[in-house]
Parts: C-alpha cells; structure tokens; sequence
C-alpha cells in the first residue's frame, strides 16, 4: 500500500529550524545593542566612580562629581551650546539645499546630471585633510576663517553630500502623479509641497537630517582648520582632555558629547516606525 505523506513528520524538523532562526536573531540583536550601548556604559561607570582599578570589575566607589563638575563648567556649556548651534544650523541649510537638489537629480534627466553628482560628492571623495586645507585658504581670504559662520559652511561642505544621498533614494521612486493630482483639486503649490511632497520623502528628509547632524556633530579636523582655536565645540575639548587628563573627566566629557547623538537617532527611529501623514490628506 502507498504511504500517504501527511507532512506530520516534518513537524518538529521545522520547529527545530524556527528555534534555532529566533535564537540567532535573538543573538544578533543582543550582540548589536551591546556594540550600542557598551561603549556607553563604560563611559558612565568611569564618569559616575571616584576611582575604577584594575582587576576590579566594578567601580569601589561612586561620585557623579566629575559628570556635575563639567556640567557646571561655562566652558562645557559654551561648547556644548556652540555645537548644537553649528550642527542644527548645518542640518537646517543641508535640508534645504538638498531638498531641491535631490529633487533635481533624482526626478530629472539633463545634460550634466552625472558630472553635477560627482561635484556634489567630491568633497567626501577627496582625503578630509587635504579638502580642509584648501578650504581654509579660501576661507582666509573671504573672511571667514576663525568665526562661527566660516566653521558652519565648512561643515555644510561635509555634511550635504550625505544629505543628498540619502534624499536620491526617495526621489529616484517618487511619482509626480500625486502633485498633479492634488493641482488638478485645486491645491496651490504650497499646499502641495506641505501635504503631498513632504509626506512622501518624509523618511528620506528624517534620514538625511540625522546624516547632517551626526555629520557636524562630530566634526573635529575641519572645526580645528577653520575655528583656528576660536570656536570651541566639544569635540575640541574632548579632544584636548584625551591629550592630558584624568580618565573621569574624559569619560565625563565623552559621555555628555555622546548624548545628543543618541537622542537624534532615538528620534529619528520613532519618526520612521510612526510613518508620516496619508499622502493628500487635508489637501
């Protein structure tokens, strides 16, 4: 007689590969939030104890006095301050020149389109060092070396690169459709751009602010070049305290420079699980 193949039997040969799938990506998602959040942890042992010493595996004894210290510090403070206003206005201007830019690119096919790409990448394609010190001739001699507005647009020259590539991936498939559709209603440009456009690269525009932001956040080699030592940002005290301090005060330091950042992409991770509003609505 002809044995009947119910599939029975492949029961718990399946049961045995999903277990193992969801051990594995149980695995790889523990080994990526301890990539995350280790290095941070670190950092806030080493902030939060009055002294950590080998074999110890934990601190003998805790004082957040080095973490209140450089908050207190005006010269923290003003750095802090002067970074978070470099790196939102980096990321305000790299929105709006990319915006239209990627648009450009990735909806249009024209004459010079590849060579206009290239241009736009190439001061990310070209050793840091060797942009920066072209830059800052060109900066000495426009006046803009050693001020605030000099290290923003040297920042900019960074950070849009990054913007514009994360914004070609929207608008290489968007449809234009919705826009005529929304014009056809009656809806002026306006109200296209704000309920129609902006919805649709939402994720991209999200994308490529935290890019910009991280971007000038970080930015030590081109602050350096172009502040000349007269525009303080945290990565240059960081910096300076690794050449010559106690490790709490550079923990300290590296821990308050590692929460924005943090923040940033927080926000950015519930902005693209949220999604953005139904494409036309209130058109």
């Amino acid at each position: 007689m002809q044995r009947l193949d119910t599939g029975y039997e492949q029961l718990p040969t399946r049961t045995a590969r999903s277990c193992s799938s969801t051990v594995v990506r149980l695995a790889l998602r523990a080994g990526l939030y301890a990539l995350v959040i280790g290095p941070i942890a670190v950092l806030a042992l080493y902030a939060g104890s009055s002294g950590w010493f080998f074999p110890e595996v934990l601190p003998a004894s805790w004082s957040f006095d080095p973490i209140a210290r450089q908050l207190a510090s005006p010269r923290t403070r003003e750095a802090l301050a002067t970074s978070l206003g470099v790196a939102g206005a980096v990321t305000l201007l790299a929105l709006l020149i990319g915006l239209p830019a990627a648009r450009t690119l990735g909806l249009r096919r024209f004459r010079g389109r590849s060579l206009a790409l290239l241009l736009l990448l190439l001061p990310n394609l070209v050793p840091l060092i060797a942009t920066g010190m072209g830059l800052n001739i060109l900066f000495l001699h426009l006046g803009l070396a050693g001020n605030a507005l000099g290290v923003i647009l040297v920042h900019l020259v960074s950070a849009l690169p990054y913007a514009i590539l994360a914004l070609l991936g929207v608008f290489a498939r968007y449809d234009e459709g919705y826009e005529q559709q929304a014009l056809t209603l009656g809806a002026n440009p306006l109200r296209v751009f704000w309920h129609v456009m902006l919805p649709l690269a939402g994720p991209g525009i999200v994308v490529a602010a935290l890019f910009a932001f991280l971007v000038s956040w970080s930015q030590y080699v081109l602050t350096l070049l172009i502040g000349g030592g007269r525009v303080i940002t945290l990565p240059m005290l960081l910096f300076a305290a690794v050449s010559g301090g106690n490790p709490a005060t550079i923990a300290a330091l590296a821990l308050i420079f590692a929460v924005p950042p943090l923040v940033a992409l927080a926000l950015t991770a519930h902005a693209l699980v949220e999604g953005t509003a139904p494409v036309g609505q209130h058109v």
